[in-house]
């Protein structure tokens, strides 16, 4: 696999991302480069990584909220590699979904043996999808867009974040604490109202009848899926 992968680097450094660039060619990997969160998000949908290297301190936006959005639809493996060494930070990026957390100034070699640590725990290449469709409904993860019968559709972004979160797992239950965990953060998991609230404002965007709903459907007490308006 280490001859075949692809690395995704999002780092705002232009010499961190060239020495890292230059070493993990180096070992065969293919290396893509990303300045800000926003390209890398991008990169990671249309370029299908099979490892994101992430800084966390990034020109536009937070790496830790990076790491919360591509959460949103992707498993890829994810090591931080940030000048951030406290606890609590590798600690807050490790229960946002990053498998490893490397403080700079680093050691290239150990750099190394992680990367190919995470690769051997990841065996299917390729396993970020660029789009989610649902009959007329798509959500495009790489652009962070949503159409419905070919019009876009202008959604906040916590409804995006709820609506990204279900298209990245069609068709399966996600109950109502995972994704106010994942939308709100650990101290949200009991406030359902919040999760109502923006399930409505989506389900009007959509135009989808709570009564008879095409999208998303709400599993009593549990949680929602969404689903294409053919399926059963």
């Amino acid at each position: 696999m280490s001859q075949a992968a692809t690395l995704l680097v999002i780092d705002d450094e232009p010499q961190i991302r060239k020495f890292l660039r230059i070493s993990l060619a180096s070992q065969g990997y293919k290396v893509i480069e990303a300045g800000t969160g926003s390209d890398g998000l991008a990169q990671a949908a249309l370029n299908k990584p099979d490892l994101v290297v992430l800084d966390l301190g990034l020109p536009d936006m937070d790496g830790q909220q990076v790491l919360r959005e591509l959460r949103e639809w992707s498993t890829v493996p994810v090591m931080v590699l940030s000048v951030r060494a406290s606890e609590v930070q590798k600690v807050d990026a490790l229960d946002g979904g990053a498998n490893d957390y490397v403080t700079k100034p680093f050691g290239i070699q150990e750099f190394l043996a992680r990367v190919r640590a995470l690769l051997r725990q990841a065996p299917q290449l390729g396993s970020v999808a660029a789009a989610a469709g649902f009959g007329p409904l798509t959500v495009d993860f790489a652009f962070r867009k949503v159409t419905l019968d070919g019009l876009e559709i202008a959604l906040t972004r916590k409804e995006y974040a709820l609506l990204a979160q279900l298209a990245g797992h069609p068709g399966r239950v996600i109950t109502q604490q995972q994704l106010l965990k994942d939308i709100w953060g650990p101290t949200h998991v009991d406030d359902t109202h919040y999760l109502r609230i923006v399930v409505g404002h989506l389900r009007q965007k959509l135009g989808d009848d709570p009564t008879a709903p095409r999208f998303i459907i709400t599993e009593a007490g549990v949680g929602y899926r969404l689903v294409a308006p053919t399926d059963p």
